[in-house]
């Protein structure tokens, strides 16, 4: 300890220790607002109406909604699968 190169390494190594026990309490602290977070979701969901909830499921991603009264669609361009219009022809 006597030597002034072994005083600021100890300093330094406390120092690093100290950032390093800083990083990791904010990381504990980010991981419990997210559990929080999805605690209050799940009792605000088991709160909706059956109905609203399977809406919600469904609807989740926002890409996809089940509406059968509107067919199958073709984004790519594909060969119709037959409509009504097409077997009325026949």
């Amino acid at each position: 300890m006597n030597d002034p190169s072994t005083y600021w390494l100890t300093f330094t190594n406390a120092a690093l220790g100290i950032v390093v026990l800083i990083c990791c309490a904010a990381v504990a602290v980010g991981v419990i607002q997210e559990i929080v977070a999805k605690r209050k979701k799940a009792s605000a969901m088991s709160n909706l109406d059956r109905e609203v909830n399977d809406l919600v499921n469904a609807y989740q991603d926002g890409h996809a909604f089940h509406l059968p009264e509107l067919g199958m669609t073709m984004a790519d361009g594909g060969q119709v699968s037959g409509s009504k219009d097409t077997a009325k022809e026949k």
